[in-house]
């Protein structure tokens, strides 16, 4: 009767832990990486300079269904970025840009990338993040 009481306690425990679905975030070994490209616009958006990848720009991920951002980095000297240690699922990543159709009042937009983590071990490789960059 012992024996049988520890079978059913294990087999409990057992169903518990491998039924339990992990959720989107931290905690695995995949990433998501990518560059941000920046093009240099004048206040009035009439000249636009060379384009290049910018450092230091602020770059968010969004697990699953989140409403907001659970991180944040900021790119390279490159304009490199990469969030590590990520769990199978599905994620949002974002930077902002400014908006080129508002020239009175000076506006920023969001520009997202989906990218979705289906193995363990997956490096996700996102395209470039355009962006405009005010320069006064």
């Amino acid at each position: 009767m012992k024996k049988k009481n520890i079978f059913i306690a294990l087999l409990l425990i057992s169903v518990t832990i491998f039924s339990c679905k992990k959720e989107e975030g931290k905690g695995g070994r995949a990433s998501i990486k990518g560059k941000v490209l920046a093009y240099p616009y004048n206040e009035s958006f009439s000249q636009v300079g060379n384009s290049y990848y910018i450092p230091e720009e602020d770059v968010y991920i969004i697990y699953g269904d989140n409403i907001n951002y659970d991180d944040r980095v900021k790119t390279g000297p490159d304009g490199t970025f990469e969030f590590k240690h990520l769990r199978k699922g599905n994620y949002t990543i974002y930077t902002y840009s400014a908006d080129s159709s508002s020239l009175s009042v000076p506006k920023v937009e969001a520009i997202y990338e989906d990218a979705e983590v289906v193995d363990k071990d997956e490096v996700v490789e996102l395209p470039d993040f355009v962006i405009i960059k005010v320069v006064y």
